[in-house]
């Protein structure tokens, strides 16, 4: 069972993440929030603690014109809260791997969710 204050707190992160609301997305978290990203199985970027959240989080937003995740679906696991989303984004510049300018992203994935004394203590993004 997931409670409303959980939902109603990754709803918020989600909020924060599409209008790039850095300091809203911060203000959520733990102090010692460990974020990983995973991309094709793979582990590619993993922070530790605001500070370092923060950094990743302003570079990232430089990234894209446009971002949008929507959740479609929550489930409990093992005390964490595994979420369904669809993203879609609009890149800002290009990026190394060929992608250009007003390219557009769509993705399915997952992120897991756990808190911890009332904030968000981990966010693993799976895409």
């Amino acid at each position: 069972m997931i409670s409303e204050e959980t939902k109603e707190m990754i709803e918020n992160y989600i909020k924060a993440y599409n209008s790039f609301d850095v300091e809203g997305i911060v203000k959520l978290l733990h102090k010692d929030i460990v974020f990983r990203n995973f991309s094709n199985g793979e582990l590619n970027t993993e922070t530790r603690g605001t500070e370092e959240f923060r950094e990743l989080a302003e570079k990232s937003a430089k990234i894209f014109a446009s971002r949008h995740q929507s959740i479609n679906d929550y489930s409990a696991i093992d005390g964490k809260v595994e979420i369904q989303i669809d993203y879609e984004a609009s890149l800002a510049v290009d990026l190394p791997n060929g992608l250009k300018i007003g390219d557009k992203l769509q993705l399915q994935g997952k992120s897991i969710f756990e808190i911890r004394d009332g904030k968000i203590s981990l966010i693993e993004d799976y895409g």
